[in-house]
């Protein structure tokens, strides 16, 4: 076997690994190409636009980089293992409230759902975390708050923490039946980071600077956290641009504004798909909401979006079985619309 040959697995590896990691700045890069050979005014009018709404939004930027980083550093995440404990009524109840405040990172999740099913944690709980996990974390809802507003940062929260509830007494009330004895695909361990969290919490380290690895952990986790909005908030605040130039806000306001379920039901369905990204849909949601997007349209969109995301729901179709995958669709997609039908009554109200 040659040398080249050798190598060519390795080079293979390092291309895909690359493009994974730029593909999201090439888009960008692509897109302001393309505009500036047939658009070039709206080009310049769209790098504009990024960059000013980049700096508008530093300052809730490095805010959420910094929990993120320190949420790391510290171990904060270990205490999710507190959540699954004591009664069941009580596991749901915070099992939603850690998936909506914790600061999971996406590849912690599946081992960790997989550890808390394979050791016996019921499904009910275990939904309710799913479900609100998605849609919020500390990081996220600083950049709610800069890229939308509060109220929506605070709503949203509540949305994410009552799914889990709702959908966590769904599954309960289903299981109380008999349904779901066995959720979890066959030759689906406990094992990896995220189980080890559960088996074998470790304490949290509030002082993390004391320590030379925490103080590392905390250098490398802000500079990928920073990387990683940086890219995909360019690329929202690019798309975002392109939607204020080219799509009249009358025809936002005719198929999402208004009152009534209309705008919200067709919200929750377009959130399915048109979903990018958690942090890139702030700014479209904000842009949609400048051209009369109704606010509970906004808010159905996110939430459907957020749990119903390819990595989101790939995590549960790889872990559960069909019928478990389908309930959490369907339990995401009607709290989604009930999140954007109850946040359009409060709006409406104020």
């Amino acid at each position: 076997m040659t040398e080249t040959t050798l190598a060519t697995p390795g080079l293979r590896s390092t291309l895909r690994h690359l493009w994974e990691d730029q593909k999201v700045w090439l888009v960008s890069a692509a897109i302001l190409a393309v505009l500036a050979v047939f658009d070039p005014a709206q080009a310049a009018e769209s790098a504009r636009f990024a960059g000013k709404a980049m700096l508008n939004t530093a300052p809730f930027l490095i805010l959420s980089i910094a929990i993120a980083a320190w949420a790391g550093a510290t171990g904060a995440d270990n205490l999710i293992a507190k959540a699954f404990t004591g009664a069941l009524i009580l596991m749901i109840g915070l099992g939603a409230l850690a998936g909506g405040l914790s600061p999971f990172c996406s590849c912690g999740v599946i081992p960790l759902i997989a550890a808390l099913l394979a050791m016996g944690v019921p499904l009910s709980a275990v939904m309710a975390f799913w479900l609100a996990s998605p849609i919020m974390d500390p990081s996220m809802f600083v950049l709610t708050t800069g890229v939308l507003d509060l109220e929506f940062a605070v709503a949203k929260t509540l949305a994410a923490i009552g799914l889990g509830v709702f959908g966590g007494t769904v599954v309960h009330l289903m299981m109380k039946g008999g349904a779901f004895a066995d959720p979890l695909r066959e030759g689906i361990g406990n094992g990896g980071c995220g189980g080890a969290k559960i088996r074998a919490p470790k304490p949290v380290a509030w002082r993390f600077w004391e320590e030379p690895e925490r103080r590392a952990k905390f250098g490398k986790t802000a500079l990928t956290t920073t990387l990683f909005l940086a890219k995909w908030l360019t690329l929202a605040f690019l798309l975002e641009s392109l939607m204020l130039a080219w799509i009249p806000a009358e025809t936002v306001t005719a198929a999402l504004g208004g009152e009534g379920l209309l705008p919200i039901a067709t919200a929750t369905l377009v959130g399915v798909p048109a979903y990018l990204n958690g942090y890139a849909a702030l700014p479209l949601v904000g842009g949609l909401l400048e051209q009369g997007m109704a606010p509970g349209a906004g808010m159905a969109f996110l939430v459907a979006g957020g749990v119903t995301s390819i990595p989101a729901a790939m995590a549960v179709w790889a872990l559960a079985r069909p019928q478990v995958f389908a309930l959490y669709i369907g339990l995401s997609l009607t709290g989604a619309f009930a999140s954007g039908l109850l946040f359009q009554l409060w709006t409406a109200m104020a």
